[in-house]
């Protein structure tokens, strides 16, 4: 027992096991990051409350926006712990994790995902299921600013986790395919819990179209050979749906401001309901049109060589 708790539990390097324990030890790992940097980022959440006299025991906290900002800003010390973890306890390089030189590749898939969003909800406004109202006129450009930051942060670390800490481990011991499948669904478990409020055809849409991202994310990070492009696309995803186009974002339907001003018009599988877009079936069409382009262009390079 105590040989097996060594081999599994994720605070050492053992690689000299059965692969199934060693799939074990990286998802342990990446919950290991995930919840303690949850706990930690509560805490100081905590502490710069009553630091700055509000009494949470009371509901005397900080207003909506500066929640928002907290929130997305938080995820620095989840990204933290992932590199700690990385640097301390697999001690490797971080261009094993994906961290390369290429930072170029970032833009490459904020381009990528600019695009991708661009083509799905141009369609959906074509069937009159998001309308498109103008500018917002008192849009707080400040708070824009701050968000996409937060946006930056909190995709950059969903990635270090998924595709950093999950994937990389992951396609040196098993097949790629099982890699990405095994790093997808931890990246959907997170967002599970509000993805079927609006209703159960929402939820299964919603699902599909995470498992795409994912594995468009995946293929992205090993066509690159770098975690940039991931988190690029990642980031300027949520940013532009949620501050330029004031859309909702995963089920976050508490707009904060935006540039532009769009809305659902009801709630239908083309605009996908409460949930947004994300759980919109036209979304899924481009999404899996994305993911079969960037298969075969990366067959296409390898025939090449």
């Amino acid at each position: 027992m105590k040989q097996f708790l060594k081999n599994i539990l994720p605070f050492n390097n053992r690689t000299e096991m059965p692969t199934a324990l060693f799939v074990v030890k990286k998802i342990l790992a990446f919950w290991l990051c995930y919840i303690a940097g949850l706990f930690i980022a509560e805490g100081v959440i905590i502490l710069l409350h009553f630091a700055l006299g509000k009494n949470m025991l009371v509901g005397d906290v900080f207003d909506a926006q500066t929640i928002t900002l907290i929130t997305y800003y938080g995820y620095i010390i989840i990204s933290g712990v992932a590199l700690l973890y990385w640097k301390l306890i697999e001690k490797k390089p971080l261009s094993e994790m994906g961290l390369t030189k290429r930072f170029g590749n970032y833009f490459i898939g904020a381009v990528i995902g600019v695009i991708l969003l661009a083509v799905a909800v141009f369609a959906i406004v074509l069937t009159g299921s998001i309308q498109y109202h103008g500018f917002f006129g008192n849009a707080d450009i400040l708070m824009i600013i701050l968000l996409i930051g937060g946006f930056i942060i909190q995709g950059a670390t969903e990635e270090f986790l998924c595709r950093g800490i999950v994937l990389h481990t992951l396609k040196e011991r098993t097949p790629t395919w099982f890699a990405i499948a095994v790093s997808t669904i931890l990246f959907i478990i997170p967002h599970w819990s509000s993805l079927f409020d609006g209703g159960m055809s929402y939820g299964v849409i919603g699902v599909a179209n995470l498992v795409l991202i994912s594995i468009i994310f995946s293929l992205l990070t090993i066509r690159f050979k770098s975690i940039w492009v991931a988190c690029g696309l990642h980031s300027f995803w949520n940013a532009i749906l949620y501050c330029i186009l004031g859309l909702n974002l995963s089920g976050n339907d508490e707009m904060v401001t935006a540039i532009f001003n769009m809305q659902s018009v009801g709630n239908n599988i083309w605009n996908g309901g409460v949930y947004g877009i994300e759980a919109s079936l036209i979304t899924t069409v481009v999404l899996v049109f994305a993911a079969i382009l960037i298969m075969v262009i990366g067959r296409k390079q390898v025939k090449g060589k």
